[in-house]
């Protein structure tokens, strides 16, 4: 039994499609700074002693680097190949 998704089998919806069209716009590098920015505060928040507010944004750089991921790869490929075909 095959499992894999052939190309035009499944849609994305319009609003992944709006979220799609205005984070294409930034570029890649926003979520890296994210990510780092997000690595120093939790940081300085440690080093003040904000325990759980560190631990709080310590968090972020794992999601802000998958968004960056995501984000990449629907600029290189884009997420709906029946979308593709009709542009």
């Amino acid at each position: 039994m095959e499992m894999r998704v052939h190309e035009g089998q499944a849609r994305e919806d319009g609003f992944t499609g709006t979220i799609e069209r205005g984070t294409s716009q930034l570029p890649s590098t926003v979520f890296l700074g994210l990510a780092i920015g997000s690595m120093a505060a939790s940081l300085v928040l440690k080093l003040l002693g904000k325990n759980d507010w560190s631990l709080f944004v310590g968090q972020w750089p794992a999601p802000f680097l998958i968004m960056g991921n995501y984000n990449k790869l629907v600029k290189q490929h884009g997420s709906d190949a029946s979308s593709r075909r009709a542009a």
